[in-house]
């Protein structure tokens, strides 16, 4: 290996099996080739190479390159010595049943934050997500559900992901497998390797679509961004029956045993499918194998049409609840809102967001204010995230082809990837993100009582209180009023621009309290807004 090769091999995070020494989180990757020839060697044998770190063990699956070679990916969550070796379904072929190899974790070295900080799950609360070092992590996704095919180029992926990164994106939701409103076995799906597979049953697999894909995915998250792995769309389409249904099963456990053995070793979040259903087929039983195959148990939900409390009857699996109702408007919002408040309310304990929900430009509708309202609307009523999504992007749209025909066989527009790249509701997404971020977001709690109807409010009591005041009839300047405040507390106040970032100064609330024996009165506070538009209203405690 020449030495341009080396660092470039090193820089993306990847250790081979003849390194001395692994960081910790990162990449781990060891083949192994035999002679033994295989009818279709992606059916015929299962590899999995199981690795040991004291009294933990990993069993993880190894995925077919091609060829007479199989390939393993692993992340080591821990320091220290491991051990390792491989172990197959053919027991009889020596070349998959070796004896055992050591290699060394020391810490991670690098500023990835996915990998500073290690994998993310569900926090202790059942509220938000953080990763395994505790930190939290607050969910903002983008939807890219077709962006793995060959429409949206390698440039391009990687311009997307550029400019997803600088607004603050740290999510990106993406469907590995069969796409939305598309046929099965379609062309569409094609990348630079072809199709995925060359059956319908998913028995003959194309190890070059892979290779493509597996570019993509390592992007992301060289990047800073969390991909949701989607293994499919499950409603039917082509052919009247669902996807799961035209597979088949054990057709479709193939293709999530590829999946986790290509990207489980990435910090990545597992979606069994897309709009899925009991009356779309066993997608419960293919999210309970899903669960048992990933060697790190990475998070795990699924795409609900509906309430994703009874789409699927037996959701014991999943680990939180996303919504994904359509995209009419402020009717779905408020219905996205209703079912974000049973979702609380459900046992168990689960984090809820957002999955879908009025797509910025799509069919010309939602823009910019309705990102805005759902995004503060849902984050201050206590949602561990928000999944945005825009016309061209989520379909991969270019000029010429849209690259969609739509559930009802028409396109819905023409919106391509880099004119939904630029609409301004992903950058005001990213603004308010970064607010959220400069305080404690993961201690906060909704607090509706803190001001009027039709406001949203959530915070700290006594600490920080953030306000989203809605936008309302022209020429209203009047602003929200916010109740019993702590009257011990100095609070300094401001109006958040949740379009532009601006912020207005609007002084210091002075504690009230007195000597003696007054008793204190809570303190309200109501001041005009900036001009008539939605606001976002800050008081944070000032010693």
């Amino acid at each position: 290996m020449n030495r341009l090769i080396y660092i470039l091999f090193i820089s993306l995070g990847l250790a081979s099996c003849k390194e001395s020494a692994v960081q910790q989180w990162t990449v781990f990757e060891y083949s192994l080739k035999t002679t033994k020839k295989y009818n279709n060697p992606f059916t015929d044998v299962e590899v999995n190479v199981v690795f040991e770190h004291e009294d933990k063990r990993w069993v993880v699956p190894a995925f077919w390159e091609g060829d007479n070679k199989w390939s393993v990916r692993f992340a080591p969550s821990f320091t220290g010595e491991f051990s390792y070796y491989p172990e197959s379904s053919d027991t009889a072929n020596p070349d998959f049943n070796r004896k055992e190899q050591r290699f060394n974790v020391i810490p991670y070295k690098g500023d990835n934050p996915l990998l500073q900080h290690g994998f993310l799950h569900i926090s202790e609360n059942k509220r938000f997500f953080e990763h395994a070092d505790g930190t939290p992590f607050l969910w903002l996704g983008d939807t890219w559900w077709k962006n793995l095919c060959k429409r949206m180029t390698w440039e391009g992926f990687q311009e997307l992901t550029a400019d997803r990164k600088a607004k603050g994106f740290n999510v990106v939701q993406i469907v590995c497998g069969p796409y939305p409103d598309e046929n099965m076995m379609e062309e569409r799906w094609e990348n630079e390797g072809g199709m995925p597979y060359e059956k319908i049953d998913f028995s003959v697999m194309n190890p070059k679509y892979y290779e493509y894909a597996d570019r993509r995915i390592k992007h992301l998250v060289d990047n800073g961004i969390v991909p949701v792995i989607v293994g499919g769309w499950g409603r039917p389409q082509g052919g009247g029956q669902s996807t799961l249904v035209q597979v088949g099963l054990e057709g479709f456990k193939r293709h999530w045993r590829n999946i986790i053995a290509r990207y489980g070793a990435y910090p990545v979040i597992w979606m069994v499918g897309g709009e899925v259903k009991d009356v779309y087929g066993p997608w419960s039983e293919l999210a309970e194998y899903l669960k048992v195959t990933d060697p790190y148990k990475h998070m795990l939900c699924y795409h609900a049409p509906g309430n994703p409390r009874k789409e699927l009857e037996d959701n014991s699996m999943f680990d939180f609840d996303m919504l994904a109702i359509g995209h009419n408007g402020m009717e779905t919002v408020n219905r996205t809102f209703d079912l974000m408040r049973f979702c609380f309310e459900a046992s168990p304990k689960r984090p809820v967001l957002c999955g879908e929900a009025c797509y910025e430009g799509h069919m010309q509708t939602n823009f910019q204010y309705i990102q805005r309202f759902m995004f503060w609307s849902f984050m201050l009523s206590g949602a561990a995230g928000h999944s945005y999504g825009a016309a061209g992007i989520w379909h991969a749209g270019v000029e010429g082809d849209p690259g969609h025909t739509g559930y009802w066989g028409q396109e819905y527009d023409w919106t391509t990837w880099k004119e939904g790249m630029n609409y301004p509701g992903s950058t005001q997404l990213g603004i308010g993100k970064r607010l959220l971020e400069k305080y404690p977001w993961s201690n906060f709690k909704p607090h509706p009582e803190w001001v009027e109807e039709g406001c949203f409010a959530a915070g700290i009591p006594g600490e920080i209180r953030i306000v989203y005041l809605p936008r309302r009839d022209i020429y209203n300047w009047s602003g929200p009023a916010v109740k019993n405040l702590d009257p011990s507390v100095n609070w300094h106040v401001y109006y958040f621009d949740p379009a532009t970032g601006r912020k207005f100064d609007q002084g210091i609330i002075k504690a009230s309290i007195k000597l003696g024996n007054e008793v204190p009165h809570p303190v309200d506070f109501k001041r005009n807004v900036p001009s008539p538009q939605d606001w976002v209203l800050v008081l944070e405690k000032i010693e």
